[in-house]
């Protein structure tokens, strides 16, 4: 708890009287003060809206310099406007310290609260009917209130918010009680609290001759902005200084800085909710979301960093943290905090510095190039840097590939919108041939059943970021087949069933090493399941080597009516274009089985590509 010095400068006019009970429920209505047989003393007890005020009287008066209370209770006449409870616990919360009355806790502070609450008191009876419009009314502590009677009666004192008559001409036997939204303040008691006394985050900006440039910047940008950080909040705002909003122009003025950049920018340092530095220490590091729009219209996220100082974004420090204001906290820093893209935050986060590393080895700008393109939007599923101490790389693929194999062009996905489906990635099999990622949800967030997700939704202006922990590899057809589910029972057929065949590493071989490229006709376990019974391994391998096409990467877009293909089995099949019903495309395998439907096409892998198809193919066994 601050002192206060100086106190014995205020001359004070003790004229309240004290007050024996009180109470500081307030359940209901307010039930009406008592007229005539009361004086106002008793007419507040009576009233529970003013049992903070009764309180107050009395908690004043325990000081020696005031009897406040034997006052009240006197002949008058008096005017009181007299602060409901509420009134009360808004000023409470104005004041960095103060959590109740209780806290008056010395004659010096009681002394205080006195003279506010004989601001409060006018001397002689003055109904609604005798106010004016910017009539002035002395009071007995020895300053003036000025009348508002614009859209109702308002009473103006030395602060910028008027105290307004919500309950007028409660007449008792020595005055007349106007009951008042909000406990007036004199401009003696704003000159002793200035230390303590917590206003508006806007108002705080204004009065600090370090944020000029955020206050002309938050009048520069949507007009709401000040009304916004003067409402309730609480936000918690990064403040940058004038050198930083001046580092930030680089010679240009705002007026050069369009309204709706300049805008997002702003809200780009305010944060829902008060965060102070103690709160952001003990969680070290890691994301929250400000009021600024990235992809997607989602809350751009923002990085902090406590292992040296507090910094955002890795950008800007904080050099003054928790600056109280009425509605949060301010933390004047540095630098301004742009809207960060994917490289941004790549950059700023350490746990990403191999991936970073990785992106931009020998001087390589081609990932930096594109994931900056503010034109495109991206979903990144960033590996950890723990994810590329792991990975051993055993297929010695081209790391440049790999690492387009983490990138989604094209759209900002969200943890929301992810199913289980597949999607391209920038990684190619050949040219205009993406390679497909397989995402699934049933445990989590896992990506060719290899990678998890660990942290989701990393929003920047361009899209999104999903930290992962294990590098992506370029799929094969195998990678596919084991990841999806939907393959579950041809896995089992491929594998356990078969084990005189390696159909893994057969189905494995990449660059020309084997068989490679394969054209997969992959049923599913529903396909399966429509069997009588799956065959044993001598007459399951044919059946499970004639889904595969050897040598040929055949794509939807190369199938034509009527094309046939020699599986590996030695069949041939034959595809027909349109498919019947809701089929893409109808096979007739080489047992002459027809109309069997290919479901979904184009399942993309480094060594060839998958076509769902809904029935198991039949070789013919008569030859």
């Amino acid at each position: 708890m601050k002192t206060f010095k100086h106190l014995a400068r205020l001359t004070f006019l003790f004229l309240f009287i004290g007050f024996t009970s009180c109470s500081d429920d307030d359940n209901g209505p307010t039930p009406p003060m008592e007229p005539e047989g009361d004086n106002i003393v008793e007419a507040a007890q009576a009233t529970s809206e003013l049992s903070t005020l009764v309180a107050a009287l009395q908690k004043a008066d325990e000081s020696a310099n005031n009897d406040l209370i034997t006052a009240l209770s006197g002949d008058g006449p008096f005017t009181v406007f007299a602060p409901t409870n509420d009134a009360f616990n808004d000023l409470l919360a104005q004041l960095d310290g103060f959590d109740s009355l209780d806290d008056f806790n010395s004659e010096q502070l009681q002394d205080l609260l006195a003279v506010i609450l004989t601001y409060h008191v006018v001397a002689d009876a003055a109904l609604s009917t005798d106010l004016s419009d910017g009539m002035s009314l002395t009071t007995l502590q020895g300053s003036t209130l000025q009348v508002s009677t614009e859209g109702g009666v308002f009473i103006e004192d030395a602060t910028d918010v008027s105290a307004e008559v919500v309950n007028a001409d409660i007449e008792v036997s020595n005055g007349v009680v106007h009951i008042i939204d909000k406990v007036l303040l004199p401009q003696a008691i704003l000159d002793e609290l200035a230390d303590i006394i917590l206003v508006p985050i806007t108002d705080l900006a204004i009065g600090n001759e370090n944020l000029q440039n955020l206050v002309a910047a938050l009048t520069a940008a949507d007009g709401d902005l000040p009304t916004v950080l003067r409402g309730d909040g609480p936000f918690t705002v990064l403040a940058p200084t004038d050198e930083a909003f001046e580092t930030f122009l680089d010679g240009a003025a705002l007026a050069d800085v369009p309204v709706d950049v300049l805008t997002n920018v702003l809200l780009n340092h305010v944060i829902s909710g008060e965060v102070t530095s103690e709160d952001l220490t003990g969680l070290g590091s890691g994301y929250t979301s400000t009021m600024a729009t990235g992809a997607g219209d989602q809350n751009v996220s923002l990085f902090f960093d406590t292992s040296d100082g507090v910094t955002f974004n890795g950008v800007s420090s904080v050099v003054t943290p928790d600056v109280k204001a009425i509605n949060g906290i301010v933390h004047v820093v540095d630098a301004v905090i742009d809207i960060p893209n994917i490289v941004d935050h790549a950059v700023a986060n350490p746990g990403l510095s191999s991936l970073v590393g990785a992106l931009t080895d020998g001087g390589n700008t081609t990932f930096t190039d594109l994931l900056s393109d503010e034109e495109e939007l991206f979903t990144v599923f960033a590996p950890g840097n723990d994810a590329f101490d792991a990975f051993t790389n055993p297929n010695s693929n081209d790391l440049n590939a790999i690492l387009s194999n983490h990138v989604v062009v094209g759209t900002a996905a969200f943890s929301s919108d992810l199913t289980n489906s597949y999607v391209n990635t920038a990684a190619e099999f050949d040219v205009d041939e993406n390679l497909s990622l397989y995402i699934n949800i049933d445990d989590g967030v896992t990506l060719n059943g290899t990678s998890g997700v660990v942290m989701a939704d990393i929003v920047a202006s361009n899209g999104v970021i999903h930290t992962v922990d294990a590098v992506i590899d370029l799929p094969t057809v195998v990678t596919f087949a084991a990841a999806d589910p939907t393959f579950s029972t041809l896995v089992q057929a491929l594998t356990e069933l078969t084990p005189s065949t390696d159909f893994v590493s057969v189905l494995s071989a990449q660059d020309g090493a084997g068989s490679d490229p394969f054209t997969v006709f992959a049923p599913t376990n529903d396909a399966f399941a429509a069997l009588a019974s799956i065959p044993a391994e001598a007459d399951l391998i044919p059946i499970l080597q004639h889904h595969v096409v050897a040598g040929a990467n055949v794509r939807s877009g190369d199938l034509s009516d009527g094309a046939t293909a020699t599986t590996l089995e030695g069949d041939m099949i034959t595809i027909n274009l349109p498919g019947t019903g809701d089929n893409i495309a109808d096979i007739t395998d080489g047992a002459g089985n027809m109309g069997i439907g290919i479901d979904a096409v184009d399942v993309q892998a480094i060594n060839g590509v998958i076509h769902v198809v809904d029935t198991v193919l039949l070789p013919d066994t008569s030859n």
